[in-house]
């Protein structure tokens, strides 16, 4: 796989196949690994990365990965590591790093390792919709493929031994990437999120940590990594979102009954500019783009899909759209893009 084959076809997880994918965007699980007698990523040499590197490579045959499907920071452009982080492959972290580190990507990006970023590996599965076990199920495959021919640093009594303390154990990070405008409009979400909180979850933005909510997305995940399975973090986690799925059912049908009027007319003049507009932001659009969507789900629209949907918050990112061009530009420039792009999409929906 070359970048140019990457960025010209879109992740398998944003066809909304997946449970409750109306709502849930996708399903991650990630687990943090290094390798024993190496220091970790923040603190090893060149030399130190430079091993790490090889070793994952070589021993990554076994999981079904090839050295082609590597991707390598040093080098890259810095609009190039945008569509990995807005692809979801690479965190900013890791993209704003250079030296001996990189992504290895396969399978329509179900499966990635992203290396020596925090941990000397970050194994990912990705799908769609809520569906968490389905991705544990799938990166413990790539983890036990990987373990023949690594030796992972492991105690007895914490378990995996990662670079941040809130990895020991499991080393496991599951999160799911949620829309919720009706909690958002109704002001319910800052009750949901202490709640979540107070369950030991945390809630991010669209990017993970670190990053800003855009567009009613929000990332909710485990903090903690010791003294459970991960079956029963993942269990945990999806019971906790079915119920968060449940408030934002309420509150719709609550806005659907005493404000019909006034969500009707923002998401009509939300589509309304979408078709029409020819200068648009990543941010306007997102938030244009989350009412759109809130129309689908409410069944005020039937057009477009959310698969079109989908698709177009990837696409119109501004790393995607220089990809698309193979330079970098002013946003401006890209703003003018971003329109025609979502105008091409939208040419057979009628307002």
């Amino acid at each position: 796989m070359n970048f140019d084959s990457l960025v010209f076809t879109l992740p398998d997880w944003l066809n909304p196949v997946g449970p409750e994918s109306n709502i849930v965007v996708s399903s991650r699980a990630r687990l943090a690994r290094n390798i024993a007698g190496i220091p970790y990523a923040h603190r090893a040499s060149g030399n130190d990365l430079e091993e790490v590197v090889g070793t994952v490579l070589e021993s990554s045959h076994a999981a079904g990965f090839s050295s082609s499907d590597f991707f390598k920071n040093e080098g890259m452009e810095e609009y190039k590591k945008d569509v990995f982080i807005e692809r979801h492959l690479m965190s900013p972290a890791l993209a704003r790093r250079d030296g001996n580190r990189g992504v290895l990507v396969k399978d329509g990006e179900h499966y990635s390792i992203m290396i020596n970023e925090e941990d000397h590996l970050r194994l990912q599965s990705l799908r769609s919709g809520l569906d968490l076990m389905e991705a544990l199920e799938g990166i413990d495959g790539i983890d036990d493929a990987l373990s023949k021919g690594i030796r992972f640093s492991y105690s007895a009594s914490y378990g995996y031994l990662t670079a941040c303390p809130t990895n020991f154990g499991t080393g496991l990070r599951a999160s799911i990437l949620i829309h919720l405008p009706a909690l958002v409009l109704t002001k319910e979400i800052q009750r949901v999120i202490r709640s979540v909180g107070q369950l030991g979850l945390a809630v991010r933005g669209y990017h993970g940590e670190g990053s800003d909510v855009i567009g009613n997305f929000f990332q909710i995940s485990n903090q903690t990594s010791l003294g459970k399975s991960e079956r029963e973090i993942v269990t945990s986690l999806t019971s906790v979102v079915n119920q968060i799925i449940d408030y934002e059912r309420r509150a719709s049908q609550v806005l659907k009954k005493e404000a019909k009027g006034q969500v009707e007319d923002k998401i009509w003049r939300s589509l309304g500019i979408l078709k029409t507009a020819r200068v648009l932001s990543t941010h306007e659009f997102m938030n244009l783009h989350s009412a759109v969507r809130f129309g689908l789900y409410l069944e005020i629209l039937n057009k477009p899909s959310i698969k079109t949907l989908n698709e177009l918050m990837v696409l119109v990112q501004p790393g995607h759209i220089q990809a698309r061009l193979g330079k970098e530009t002013e946003p401006m420039e890209r703003d003018v893009i971003r329109a025609e792009i979502v105008r091409q999409r939208f040419v057979d929906v009628t307002i």
